[in-house]
């Protein structure tokens, strides 16, 4: 049996191989003390029952996040299922698989490779009324690629993957691209004529190169640089604010994945100093269209709203919300499943990513 992980998002460490088992470690983020976040190949155990044991699971920034946790598995890095024998006790994520094919892919959630976003940025900009803009680049150099849809007078802002890891938050955008430049829908004309869109699909596409789980190449999470972002630490928030400032932001949402809530739900921006009850009015009327429009949504399950006045305004919906008076959201999906409609062969998964992005657009569409 061969373990390997050199390549695009891969991670991990092999510490130890004995005939069908393997012990392993995840690589901490870069300059980082951060780690969940795993991809890795197996080779050489066809027709055999294989363990591979992550020992550092329970050290990982949300050991939360492994309970009740089935790894995702694909055999052609197409189809991402659930390994149902995943187990986790004594700080030790176990994976137990029969492997049917040569090579088998093992990943914390269905990958998004950054020839996959390449592939999707080209696709998109040549489609009618896009406009694409770099709007700088990240601290070793790539693109910070944003995709600009619809003519009207409401700014609205969709960005994702400010933490690598996350990778459900660019199947996301996927979706939500694909729908805004699908010309035969309804709901997305009437969002391209009463709003401009702009969507960032990976803020932090060096963190996911790397195989990171929360921050970029310098080891900074930049979701907590939104008050004073630096083109030292965070040229990647740095560039897409300034663009915010330049077009005004009247609403925005930012995309996650959380490690620990089995569900989907969306935070807002209870506690800003500068909140304003319309403000609060729209965000309230939004969740509640989701909550109705989709079963892939639910809002019981959730982070706690700050106190008012205190706000972490270095989190980017917070900043905006406060900065602009928009309403500022972030969205987060799961890494095991949506429980109140689970789908155990496939859990959350890439299509239901894309599938809750056309529903926030309908929503969307109605409040604007």
């Amino acid at each position: 049996m061969q373990i390997n992980s050199a390549f695009d998002s891969g991670n991990i460490i092999v510490t130890a191989l004995d005939g069908d088992s393997a012990t392993l470690e995840i690589r901490k983020d870069h300059d980082s003390d951060f780690y969940q976040w795993f991809h890795f190949r197996v080779s050489g155990a066809r027709g055999r029952m294989v363990t591979l044991s992550i020992t550092n699971a329970g050290g990982s920034a949300y050991p939360g996040g492994w309970e009740n946790y089935c790894a995702r598995y694909s055999t052609d890095r197409q189809d991402w299922r659930q390994e149902a024998q995943t187990s986790y006790a004594g700080d030790t994520l176990t994976i137990r698989h029969k492997c049917e094919s040569d090579i088998i892919w093992f990943a914390y959630f269905a990958p998004y490779s950054m020839e996959r976003h390449h592939d999707l940025i080209t696709r998109m900009s040549a489609m009618p009324g896009v406009l694409h803009a770099a709007l700088g680049t990240s601290t070793e150099g790539q693109p910070i690629d944003c995709l600009t849809v619809g003519t009207g007078v409401k700014q609205v802002w969709l960005y994702a993957r400010q933490h690598p890891g996350e990778s459900m938050a660019e199947w996301w955008a996927e979706g939500a691209l694909e729908m805004l430049t699908d010309a035969d829908n309804a709901v997305a004309a009437d969002l391209r004529a009463n709003c401009t869109v702009h969507i960032v699909p990976n803020m932090n596409p060096d963190g996911s190169c790397r195989g990171h789980l929360r921050t970029n190449a310098v080891g900074v999470n930049l979701n907590r640089e939104w008050a004073e972002p630096s083109l030292e630490k965070s040229p990647e928030v740095l560039c897409v604010r300034n663009e915010m400032d330049r077009t005004g932001v009247d609403w925005a949402m930012d995309i996650h994945g959380d490690e620990a809530i089995p569900a989907n739900f969306i935070a807002g921006f209870e506690g800003i100093p500068n909140w304003t009850e319309a403000q609060g009015a729209a965000f309230y009327a939004f969740r509640a269209g989701l909550t109705a429009l989709t079963h892939d949504f639910q809002d019981k399950l959730g982070y706690p709203a700050s106190a008012p006045g205190r706000a972490n305004l270095t989190m980017s919906t917070n900043q905006l919300a406060n900065r602009f008076g928009c309403v500022g959201m972030t969205l987060e999906m799961p890494f095991k499943d949506h429980d109140l409609h689970p789908l155990p062969s496939h859990g959350w998964n890439p299509e239901r990513c894309k599938g809750l992005a056309r529903a926030c657009l309908e929503v969307l569409a109605g409040l604007v």
